[in-house]
């Protein structure tokens, strides 16, 4: 009995590599997606707390302009994420996972260079882990 459950995820074709990209995957995508929808949810309370947030910088200015495109690549993350977890399960065809966790990553590169320029340390700190995450992510694939 030493192996049977790791041999019977195999059999199934959700050996290692698989299983961890559909949990990696899974993961991103329910991060990206509650992120993206609340930003479309409360487009109007978030769109304020930027425009407070990242008024001593340069980007301030440009709220109106660089939100939108935080929000479709959060929501776009979310969703290739959440395609990529199904055809994994289904296919084992793991390009949709790939290109959503690749998403993702640039979204939190975008987060990341707003914190930093707003110097908000802290906040550009709480990103690394999820940054970290997804970059294991995306070597899974590869």
């Amino acid at each position: 009995m030493e192996n049977t459950i790791l041999e019977a995820l195999e059999v199934g074709g959700l050996g290692g590599p698989v299983l961890l990209q559909i949990l990696l995957t899974l993961f991103v995508a329910i991060l990206f997606l509650q992120s993206g929808l609340d930003k479309v949810a409360n487009y109007k309370a978030e769109q304020a707390f930027y425009k407070d947030h990242f008024k001593k910088t340069f980007l301030g200015n440009m709220i109106p302009l660089v939100m939108p495109m935080i929000t479709i690549f959060e929501v776009a993350a979310g969703i290739l994420c959440g395609i990529g977890t199904v055809t994994l399960l289904l296919s084992g065809n793991p390009n949709w996972g790939f290109v959503g966790m690749l998403v993702a990553a640039l979204s939190i590169i975008q987060l990341f260079f707003g914190q930093r320029m707003a110097k908000d340390y802290a906040g550009a700190a709480t990103l690394v882990p999820y940054f970290l995450l997804t970059i294991v992510g995306l070597w899974s694939y590869m």
